[in-house]
């Protein structure tokens, strides 16, 4: 990969990381669980960027890295499945 491309993995990274610390903080007000949960799904994104951007692996097409994605956008339609779920228990 070219310089830029690792420099533009980096500020992405950055930006979950920024973003998961936002969700942390909502959580320790809240207690809310979807807070709790973006804030993984935050984390998981930018662990997997930074592993792309270390990584001897051609492009992000690899099954790797779609699997990082997965999980993250897993963890988001959980939040707001629970979220949506726990507004009506008596249904």
């Amino acid at each position: 990969m070219s310089a830029m491309n690792d420099i533009l993995l980096g500020a992405v990274a950055m930006g979950s990381v920024v973003a998961a610390t936002f969700f942390v903080r909502f959580w320790h007000r809240t207690r809310d669980r979807l807070f709790a949960i973006f804030a993984l799904a935050f984390l998981v994104d930018a662990v997997m960027r930074m592993i792309q951007a270390v990584s001897e692996l051609p492009d992000e097409q690899e099954p790797f890295f779609y699997l990082g994605r997965l999980l993250s956008f897993a963890l988001i339609a959980l939040a707001i499945f629970d979220k949506n779920r726990s507004r009506h228990p008596g249904s």
